[in-house]
């Protein structure tokens, strides 16, 4: 078998490496929390879209109900007026 020593930190490994890697590993948890906070800031801008979406839906609805009726009524007057000119 081997002789198994525990890990250790050799001394040829510079200080300015282990800073380097402490701060890429700040920056990469800085990097993840700004894109989750821009992931939240999303799904709550198209929930919000989707709400005025439809509400905008039943607007359009009614009014193309309302335009119906309104060419009913236009058709009415219509035939109404030309039945009053024949006579």
């Amino acid at each position: 078998m081997r002789d198994e020593t525990p890990w250790h930190l050799n001394k040829s490994i510079p200080l300015s490496f282990i800073l380097a890697i402490i701060g890429q590993t700040l920056a990469l948890v800085w990097f993840v929390s700004s894109l989750n906070s821009a992931i939240d800031s999303n799904t709550r801008d198209l929930m919000r879209h989707d709400a005025r979406l439809n509400a905008l839906e039943k607007i359009v609805q009614s009014q193309a109900v309302t335009m119906g009726r309104i060419d009913e009524n236009i058709k009415s007057i219509r035939q109404m007026m030309e039945t009053s000119r024949r006579q």
